[in-house]
């Protein structure tokens, strides 16, 4: 009795983590939106990505807005990145370009390149995303940039990945959409935490104001999360998440580099407040030990009390999630939900294995 009753406890507890998620997952798109056409700074912060930019850049300067700037980084980069910038620079006045060499201080450091195009902004809102994420429409800039006002400082939108067939790329999106879920219902909750920089909109002061990267300008990572979690409050942050907001990457395309990419992105995650640590700890811990106890209720114990809560678990999660990735376009992996939870799960535990070993130091 005493393993169904650890087993009915964590049921209990990933069945509070779906109420919390239901903020986001039963939230409707807001109708809010300004009036005001103010001009926005979007910035790009571009490392060996010349044959992205060649496509993406395009696309950038389409979107159907009438006062913006494009601001291009090239961060020390070994290919013709910054040529290609250059060619762009040309033929429209809007694209204005930032040329970062390496120093012996900040050698291979994506914040102090950063640093260097947001001081190079003109326009008080600025507009991020990454040289591998194209906007899914033309009105990307006007959706992310439309809650920015006096009182909403930071809105943190969505960045898709490409759908495209393996189970590589099905755990990738999935692993988004999970965290989108969750940055997105803690937002709702009052508590931010993080946001992606594919697509991240803030004020130039608020960036100021919380001193910039400072914090934390000797990790490679948390340009986004790291700063979002700093300066982020319940009063201060919007979501958006509109279809026409979205930005969608190129996914990897090996485990090998998707797993570099993880290690990278989770060393900043031991920096976050003590609150959003316990909350995702706790998320992570309840669904690794849900995974690990039922085998041993099925043997050990009832298997029929065992099925039954396993059961009201899934339709919870079907229920929260399921709604969750209508929301952001990722109706078809509804049906793998529990098999992807247990492959990411393992995944993580991994990732958490080898960061404790050894910690990735660049951003690329």
């Amino acid at each position: 009795m005493i393993l169904l009753y650890v087993l009915a406890f964590v049921v209990l507890i990933n069945c509070g983590f779906y109420v919390l998620f239901s903020k986001f997952s039963f939230l409707r798109p807001s109708e809010k939106s300004t009036q005001h056409t103010y001009p926005v700074s979007v910035i790009v912060c571009a490392k060996n990505e010349s044959e992205n930019l060649t496509q993406h850049i395009p696309l950038l300067l389409q979107q159907e807005y009438p006062n913006f700037e494009v601001i291009l980084i090239n961060d020390a980069s070994s290919d013709n990145t910054y040529e290609v910038m250059e060619q762009f620079a040309e033929k429209d006045p809007r694209v204005k370009l930032v040329n970062v060499e390496n120093n012996e201080a900040f050698w291979g450091n994506k914040k102090y390149a950063l640093t260097l195009g947001i001081k190079k902004a003109v326009n008080k809102r600025m507009l991020f995303t990454d040289a591998d994420c194209r906007p899914a429409t033309k009105h990307w800039l006007a959706e992310m940039t439309s809650k920015l006002d006096q009182n909403t400082q930071l809105v943190l939108g969505y960045g898709a990945y490409e759908k495209k067939k393996g189970l590589l790329n099905a755990l990738i999106r999935f692993e988004t959409l999970i965290t989108a879920t969750q940055y997105f219902s803690y937002a709702k909750a009052g508590i931010p935490y993080m946001g992606v920089g594919r697509n991240l909109a803030y004020t130039s002061q608020l960036y100021y104001d919380n001193q910039g990267f400072m914090k934390h300008i000797q990790l490679p990572s948390g340009d986004d999360d790291l700063f979002v979690n700093g300066a982020a409050t319940a009063e201060n942050t919007d979501i958006c998440f509109s279809e026409t907001s979205f930005t969608i990457s190129k996914p990897k395309t090996t485990f090998g580099d998707w797993i570099r990419q993880k290690r990278r992105h989770n060393t900043t995650a031991r920096l976050y407040k003590p609150l959003h640590k316990f909350l995702l700890g706790l998320y992570f811990t309840s669904n690794l030990f849900f995974w690990l106890v039922v085998p041993f209720c099925i043997i050990f114990a009832s298997w029929q009390i065992t099925l039954a809560l396993v059961l009201f678990r899934f339709l919870v999660q079907y229920i929260i999630v399921g709604n969750a990735a209508k929301k952001l376009q990722e109706n078809k992996l509804i049906p793998f939900l529990p098999f992807l939870e247990l492959f990411l799960v393992c995944f993580q535990l991994s990732i958490f294995i080898s960061n404790s070993n050894k910690k990735p130091t660049r951003w690329k």
